[in-house]
């Protein structure tokens, strides 16, 4: 298969803690577990999750080095953003934040013009945008 509209991605990053991570991303955000792998470091393997939506093209991988963990190091730019082409619901945000999510103002103003700004555990920041996007 080449490079190009149907090609499923893939967006990893390092997590501190995946508990906490899986309970912002599953019970706050709505996403489904689609894979799960736990170890206790030795041979050098690493716990992962992974996490998205069961149709989506794209998926989330958090993943954790119980021997030699990575610091996630988020700047103020590294957004994942979701469209919703409509407003976010305040059951929504209430839920984000209850399951670990701290709501914080965008470093760009577009984003808190155009949506809701939230940290996860790890740091990264998520934006519900209430714009919808295509890209035809």
């Amino acid at each position: 298969m080449p490079a190009d509209a149907t090609a499923h991605i893939r967006i990893a990053r390092p997590s501190r803690d995946l508990q906490a991570a899986e309970d912002f991303w599953t019970s706050g955000l709505g996403l489904d577990v689609l894979y799960r792998y736990t170890t206790d470091g030795t041979d050098g393997e690493h716990s992962l999750l992974m996490v998205g939506w069961l149709d989506a093209s794209w998926h989330l991988e958090l993943v954790h080095d119980p021997v030699a963990p990575i610091q996630p190091r988020p700047t103020p730019e590294d957004l994942l953003v979701i469209y919703l082409g409509e407003p976010v619901p305040d059951a929504l945000v209430e839920r984000l934040e209850r399951h670990g999510g701290k709501r914080v103002p965008a470093h760009n103003p577009y984003w808190d013009t155009w949506g809701v700004t939230f940290q996860d555990p790890d740091g990264y920041l998520l934006v519900l945008s209430t714009r919808a996007w295509s890209s035809s």
